[in-house]
C-alpha cells in the first residue's frame, strides 16, 4: 500500500522543474495525478513516464473556463480531487519604474489570481472528496524583499496571505492549506542566475526540484496538524549574513 493511495492530486505547472517532481513523487505514493499546464508536449511527456496513474492536462491558471475544464477531465478520469498543488508560476524582471504594467499584470495573474482560481473552483471537488490538501508553492520573495522583481515579490507575499485565508475558510471542509517558500532552486526559471547567488548562505547551493517535492509530500502525507503556516527550505538565505568576521564574533 503506498502511502497516498487514494488520493487524486493535481499539479500546476508540472511540465517541468518543481512541478514535475512533484508530480512524480506524489504518484510514486500511490496517488493518481492531473499533470496540468500549458506546455503541452513536455507536460504529456511528464504523464507518459509516470505511467497510468496520470493524465496530463491543458491548463491556463488564468483562465475560469480552463479550470472548469480541467475539473471535468481529472473526476471524469481519475474523481473528487484531493490534493491541490498550486505551482505555475512565473518571473519578470525589471525595476518598478521599469517594468511595464502588462509584465506586472502577468505574473500576478500567473502567481496570485492562478492560485485562487484553483481553489476557488475546486473548493467542491476537495469537499466531495471528503477533504484534502492545498499547497501553493511561495518563495522566499514572499516573506523578504528582493530588488528588480517587484511584481514576483508583491504575488508571492498575496499568496502567503491567501494561503492564511483560505486555511480558515476552508478548515470546517476537512481541507488544510499551506505554503511553501523555496530559496533559489535549479529549474528552467532559475537557469539564467549565477551559482553565486546562494555562495552567502549557510547552504551554499541551489536546491534541487526533488528537495521541494520531498518537502510538498511532506506537508500532503504527514503534516496533518499544520495549516495556514509556511513551509520553508531555502539552504538557511532568510536566517540572516553569515559574513560575519571573527573580530565580530
Amino acid at each position: 500500500m503506498g502511502r497516498l493511495d487514494n488520493q487524486v492530486a493535481l499539479v500546476t505547472g508540472a511540465a517541468r522543474g518543481i512541478g514535475a517532481a512533484v508530480a512524480r513523487l506524489l504518484a510514486d505514493g500511490g496517488s493518481r495525478v492531473a499533470v496540468a499546464d500549458v506546455l503541452d508536449d513536455a507536460g504529456a511527456s511528464v504523464a507518459s513516464a509516470i505511467g497510468e496513474r496520470a493524465r496530463y492536462l491543458h491548463l491556463d491558471v488564468t483562465e475560469e473556463e480552463s479550470w472548469n475544464a480541467a475539473l471535468k477531465n481529472v473526476e471524469d478520469s481519475f474523481g473528487p480531487v484531493s490534493v491541490l498543488v498550486n505551482n505555475a508560476g512565473v518571473v519578470e524582471w525589471g525595476s518598478i519604474e521599469e517594468q511595464s504594467l502588462a509584465s506586472f499584470r502577468r505574473v500576478i495573474d500567473i502567481n496570485l489570481q492562478g492560485p485562487w482560481l484553483g481553489m476557488h473552483t475546486l473548493a467542491p471537488s476537495l469537499r466531495r472528496a471528503g477533504g484534502g490538501v492545498v499547497v501553493n508553492v511561495s518563495s522566499t520573495a514572499g516573506l523578504m524583499g528582493y530588488s528588480e522583481i517587484g511584481g514576483y515579490v508583491a504575488s508571492k507575499w498575496g499568496l502567503r496571505g491567501l494561503t492564511k485565508a483560505a486555511a480558515l475558510e476552508l478548515a470546517a471542509d476537512g481541507v488544510r492549506v499551506c505554503s511553501v517558500h523555496p530559496g533559489p532552486i535549479r529549474t528552467p526559471m532559475t537557469a539564467g542566475m549565477d551559482e553565486s547567488f546562494a555562495a552567502g548562505q549557510p547552504i551554499p547551493r541551489f536546491g534541487e526540484p526533488e528537495e521541494v517535492a520531498r518537502m510538498v509530500l511532506f506537508i500532503v502525507a504527514d503534516a496533518t496538524y499544520s495549516t495556514g503556516v509556511e513551509f520553508v527550505l531555502d539552504g538557511g538565505s532568510t536566517v540572516g549574513s553569515t559574513a560575519l568576521t571573527a573580530q565580530e564574533e
